[in-house]
Formats: C-alpha cells, structure tokens, sequence
C-alpha cells in the first residue's frame, strides 16, 4: 500500500494555494525493536498492516502538529516493526474525508484521526459515500478499515464518552492491540438530498448556533464555547418546532432552545448533554431544552456538565432511531450542527446507523 500526502499538503496550506488531492509516498520504516500488534487479534495475516494517521496541521491552533511531531519517533518505535505507518497531513477543509476515502479504497488496515472532534467528524464521514460505505478496490468483502483516534484537541468530546484520558501514548496502546468494537454513527439528510455523518452529537438551535460562533475563538480553548453561547444569546428567539420520531405523526414542541440528538454523550468542551446515549444501542437519546433564558443556562450549568439536566422540568429525553426536525413558522435562519461543524438550517432529518464503522478501542 502506499502513502497518503505529506509535506505537499502543508506548503499548499501554508501559500494558499487550495485544498491538495492526497498524494502517495512510501512511509519511512522504524528501526526499533519493540512489537506491535497492529491489527485485529486472533487474524494471521503475511502483510504488515497500514495504518494512516490523519493529522490537521492548523488543529488547535497548530498545537495538534506540534504534539504530533513530538509524538512520531514514540509512535514509530511501538508500532513500526510490524506496521506501515503513513503519515497524512491536511490541507484544509474536507481534506480529511478525501484522504480518508482514498486510503479506505486502497485497503488501509485502520485510519486514525490525531486531533479534536473536528478532525474525528472527518474522517468518520470519509467512510461514507453517496450514502453508502466506501469499500476497498482489491481487497476481499470482509475486510474492513477500521476508525482509530489520537486525541489531541480542543474538545474531544467524543473521547470523554469512551472513557478515554487526552493521552497520546494510551491511545497508541490502543492501536498497538488492535482491539476493535462497532459504533453507531447517524447520518443527516436534508432537501438537497446530500447526506452527512455524525459520530459524537447533532444539534439545533441555540447550542448549534454558539457552536458556530465558538469556531472562531478557537484560541482561547475550550473557552471558546461559553464565548460562543454568549454571542449566540444576543438575538435569539425560542422556536416552535415540529418533530416526528421514527417515522410517527407529526408533534408540536413549543418555545424550543436547543434540540440535542446524541449518538455520544458529550459536546461543548464536556457538557453531558446526552447522559443516556450508547454508541452501541442502535438508536439515539434526544434530549429537548424548552423555553430556557439566558439566566437558567448560568444557574442550571452545572447540571448540564454533570448530566443532571434530564431531571429539570422544561427538559425532555427519548430515545429514538430517527427524528425529523422542522420550524413550525418555517423560519430558515435554525442553525445545525454536528460533531461542532455547521451544517446549515433547518429542515433535516437524523437517522441512527447501527454497528456502522469499526473502531479500534
């Protein structure tokens, strides 16, 4: 197998040059002698395993490449002997699900973002295309490419779910093991007929829109979502919304403040928004903030970082396998997110796809 780009990605990043198509080099081999597992335990296999490491060079504000750059001699000591390990940094938005595709089609063994959420929603959407999975070109029907992590950005909210610590050198334990688990991941349908992934939480509204404003206080770290709510409180209006859930009649959800759909359990730099969501149930756990001022949001915060939230009276938590969302007054300014990328606006509707991507874990 080969490479999937390296410096060419930076120097276009870096000049402005826009978005490169990943390019192929053969990953430089370590010489150490510390084994590795590298893949699925109890599979012989004759090859050494590929595993390509997806990296954002501007993730946290160029903090993720630093790390990275520190983390590569470790990285190629433990795994190296017995893996190809490629390298691919990012040119900008979207690179990621391009490389990520790419790499899948050329029968890569796992695909491991290095960074925060962002880089994750990514790469998760990499494994989809034309609303079905990408598949290898050569390599037989039962092999298939499994989702790795590295986190080591401003959020990582998905990593909280997992129980997992903001420790590079765990998680290449991780993926030293090989130990892999299916995940749900829901998909996001619209007008347009397009389809986007999520692999950690969807939302609407207000949450939605701080979270598009938080995007560009990035700097100041997890910070930047309490920025972000702030700004998105100046102007906002609570919205009658209509909901029909798996494929049920039509219900009215008066004076809504945010409509969270998780497949994961935290968002917003560790708010447990959806306490009771499960990568493995095959559904989502929805949760519905009604007629909240900018007021509940300081005295109830500490309910929505440990969880408690469901318990208050304006707040409403199901579990469902779809949702569609739509303005009851058919306004077209209700952000969406997920994953903390922006979307758009309403109407959408939010599927949950069970066991869809393995994941080393």
């Amino acid at each position: 197998m080969v490479c999937y780009g390296v410096t060419v990605t930076i120097t276009a990043s870096v000049l402005g040059l826009g978005m490169a198509k990943p390019s192929f080099l053969r990953a430089e081999q370590s010489m150490a002698s510390d084994r590795a597992t590298c893949g699925p335990p109890g599979v012989a296999s004759t090859r050494r395993p590929d595993l390509v490491f997806v990296v954002n060079p501007l993730g946290a504000n160029g903090r993720t490449v630093k790390e990275w750059k520190k983390l590569l001699p470790y990285l190629r000591s433990r795994l190296g002997n017995d893996c190809n390990i490629c390298e691919s940094l990012t040119s900008g938005p979207s690179h990621a699900i391009d490389i990520t595709r790419e790499a899948i089609r050329e029968g890569a063994d796992a695909v491991i973002a290095v960074g925060g959420d962002g880089t994750l929603h990514e790469v998760a959407n990499g494994f989809f295309w034309a609303g079905k999975p990408v598949s290898s070109h050569d390599r037989d029907s039962s092999h298939r490419t499994a989702l790795g992590l590295i986190p080591l950005g401003t959020g990582s909210d998905f990593a909280r779910t997992l129980g997992w610590k903001n420790d590079p050198h765990e998680a290449i334990e991780r993926i030293a093991k090989g130990l892999r688990s299916h995940v749900d991941v829901g998909v996001i349908s619209g007008e347009s007929g397009d389809y986007h992934y999520f692999i950690n939480v969807a939302d609407i509204h207000l949450s939605a829109k701080a979270g598009y404003y938080a995007a560009r206080y990035k700097r100041f770290g997890n910070l930047c979502y309490v920025i972000g709510a702030l700004q998105g409180f100046i102007g906002h209006r609570n919205e009658d919304l209509k909901i029909k859930f798996d494929e049920g009649e039509w219900e009215t959800y008066s004076q809504v403040t945010a409509l969270c759909i998780g497949n994961a359990k935290y968002f917003g730099g560790g708010m447990k928004i959806t306490p009771n969501a499960d990568l493995h149930s095959g559904d989502f756990e929805v949760v519905i903030l009604q007629d909240f001022k900018w007021y509940d949001f300081i005295l109830k915060m500490h309910k929505l970082y440990k969880g408690t939230h469901v318990t208050v009276n304006n707040v409403t938590s199901r579990r469902v396998r779809s949702i569609e969302v739509e303005s009851v007054a058919g306004s077209s300014n209700i952000f969406v997110q997920s994953d903390g990328e922006h979307l758009g606006f309403l109407p959408r509707k939010f599927c949950s796809l069970a066991a869809a991507i393995e994941m080393i874990c």
